[in-house]
């Protein structure tokens, strides 16, 4: 994983810095999105290994319809360089860019069940305190988590689930 990341840093920066010079960030960061969930599909990726499929080809399969110039040499340039397999990090790493220069913190919210409106927004709350900044808040659902929630902010992570208490109590008692 962190090779892919470190292949994908420079392509990622690169993207972000070509989109925010065409003033069209919002979307590069549709395209990017979309052409890194095509490019993770496994028959995809499969097909993107195929060294029978030209660079041009392999670039035109992930690369969104009506995609500027500029988009398409990028995929292009991916493509050239053997590159596209890592578009979803590419993806992720432009959506930190973008969230960094926006001063927005992406955190994820996993919780035992669903969560109230009144709930996400103490904890969106909460998180906008600790960081003074705006935050978006994703959700998933982990029912192994018993009670609680895990909240994921980037370098941060605090978890207050029920399965995190009992793993950390079980610690000390066998201390």
């Amino acid at each position: 994983m962190s090779q892919t990341l470190t292949l994908a840093r420079p392509y990622a920066r690169a993207a972000y810095d070509l989109a925010r010079q065409g003033n069209a960030v919002v979307d590069w960061s549709n395209a990017l999105s979309l052409s890194a969930r095509i490019a993770a599909d496994p028959n995809v990726a499969q097909l993107l290994g195929n060294p029978l499929l030209s660079r041009q080809e392999a670039a035109g399969l992930v690369a969104p319809e009506g995609a500027s110039d500029t988009l398409r040499n990028f995929f292009a340039t991916l493509a050239e360089n053997g590159r596209l397999n890592v578009l979803p990090e590419i993806a992720g790493l432009f959506e930190q860019y973008r969230a960094d220069a926006e001063h927005i913190v992406r955190a994820k919210v996993t919780s035992a069940a669903p969560m109230s409106a009144d709930e996400l927004a103490n904890i969106k709350a909460a998180l906008k305190r600790r960081f003074n900044q705006d935050v978006e808040i994703d959700t998933a659902i982990d029912e192994s988590l018993i009670g609680g929630a895990v909240i994921d902010a980037g370098d941060v992570v605090i978890d207050g689930s029920l399965k995190g208490k009992l793993v950390r109590l079980q610690n000390a008692l066998a201390q």
